[in-house]
């Protein structure tokens, strides 16, 4: 008999999570899990599943226009936020019964309640009940942070912009990063004044300069309006609900709907991990080694919580790593190099490896190759939108080092041609590799 209740409690059903749950469970252990919200965590509940279902109805706006070209009378369309809102709404709750029956099948124990660490191997749970478990696991992510702005009360963050009662006439976004620019592509498109509103002069910050830049040139060609370099002064709201946002370098900007989008800090508050020993960074994020563990023998992190990088996909490799290691006897690490990843805006993009400034920085010699183009579909459309990718190579060994594009749906692309770089294959092996024509994609192998 174990001296324990559990083998394993996870805190937290997000990603990495039921991830490490699963896995854990089928090598024998006996798990628990509490969640205080919703099983799925940020990604299925609030974050990139929901998020890519409003770009699919928002892309419709385009889509719709673009057909006429195609030969198909297509009448104006209206367009009802409702609609889309609670089919996406109903979409999560299904996918949410999945991870859910996922869990069952397994026999973990989900325990629907907020857990605290009060001791290497104790949790409290928010009822007062008191578990034992041999080992801990922290997978609670991150969560959205607001600026320390008068009046920042009166925004929303991504947490609660899939439940707006209805579509903004006017909507302020807050931030440079992916979600600011996502959320400005799926309002614009859905028919709202979109503004971005940057503290500094440039978006995007990690991903390669002339991708970010034609993104700009697009958006701004759309309508989007940006303002750079914006200081905020403070936040008003008037009696009918709208808000006028006062700047200190600059004219004041009147909306409907305010969203913050200015970073994510490691949800660390309140979970009790000093009563462990465990060490934090000064971000808030529990701070661990190669194999997930923290600076208590008995308790590991995984996920965004950890703040190494925050994507789901690497938050569940973190949590199969720990389970195969810690219940399969197989110890395993993440390897975190040419790690793809995309934004979702309008047109979306994509990259891995370095961008040119890094390998510059680093190589020294490289090689540049660019395709500027524009994809057939908006050439018929009458479209002026222009695709571009670009291939960083290293120029000692020929090696591709980097490769990042915007265009149609240059994500998917992406994702396979990230196994050729990881692999290291070199320049010659695309040009080597015949085109597959018509797409866009050929035009990774056609680069001159």
């Amino acid at each position: 008999m174990s001296d324990y209740d559990v083998d394993l409690f996870v805190i937290g059903a997000g990603s990495g999570g039921v991830r490490a749950s699963r896995v854990a469970a089928a090598h024998g252990a006996k798990v628990a899990v509490a969640e205080e919200f919703r099983v799925g965590g940020t990604c299925v509940i609030r974050g990139c599943v929901p998020k890519k279902l409003l770009i699919y109805g928002a892309h419709f706006a385009e889509d719709l226009k673009d057909a006429r070209r195609f030969g198909w009378n297509v009448p104006d369309c209206g367009f009802e936020w409702t609609t889309l809102r609670d089919n996406v709404l109903g979409e999560v709750d299904r996918l949410e019964g999945l991870y859910k029956n996922t869990l069952d099948s397994h026999k973990v124990e989900v325990i629907p309640e907020r857990a605290t660490v009060t001791g290497p191997h104790e949790l409290t749970l928010a009822s007062g009940r008191t578990l034992t478990a041999k080992y801990i696991l922290v997978a609670t992510g991150a969560w959205p942070m607001l600026p320390d702005v008068e009046g920042a009360e009166h925004g929303i963050t991504s947490n609660e912009v899939f439940h707006l009662d209805k579509c903004p006439e006017r909507m302020v976004i807050v931030g440079g990063g992916y979600i600011a620019n996502e959320f400005a592509g799926i309002f614009h498109q859905l028919g709202t004044h979109v503004t971005i509103v940057n503290r500094s002069g440039t978006l995007l910050r990690g991903y390669d300069e002339s991708v970010r830049d034609r993104l700009l040139q697009i958006s701004m060609t759309k309508g989007i309006n940006f303002r750079f370099n914006a200081e905020f002064e403070k936040i008003e709201k008037n009696e009918d609900g709208t808000m006028c946002i006062r700047m200190k370098n600059g004219d004041p900007i009147a909306c409907d709907t305010l969203m913050f989008a200015t970073g994510r800090r490691p949800h660390t508050d309140g979970l009790g991990l000093e009563n462990a020993g465990v060490a934090l960074d000064e971000k808030g994020a529990i701070k661990v080694d190669d194999y997930n563990k923290t600076s208590c023998e008995s308790i590991y992190a995984v996920g965004d919580v950890t703040n190494r990088v925050q994507l789901t996909p690497v938050a569940i490799r973190e949590g199969h790593a720990f389970a195969d290691t810690v219940f399969g006897d197989n110890p395993r690490t993440v390897d975190y190099g040419c790690i793809p990843s995309a934004v979702f805006s309008h047109p979306p993009l994509a990259g891995v490896g370095m961008t040119e400034a890094e390998a510059r920085n680093k190589l020294g010699t490289v090689k540049i190759y660019t395709s500027d183009f524009r994809p057939m579909k908006n050439v018929l459309a009458g479209r002026e939108e222009r695709a571009l990718y670009k291939m960083i190579v290293d120029a000692t060994t020929n090696r591709v080092v980097g490769l990042h594009m915007i265009g149609p749906d240059a994500p998917e692309i992406l994702q396979a041609a990230a196994i050729a770089v990881k692999a290291g294959l070199t320049k010659q092996d695309f040009d080597d590799t015949v085109a597959l024509h018509p797409s866009m994609a050929e035009e990774l192998v056609l680069l001159k």
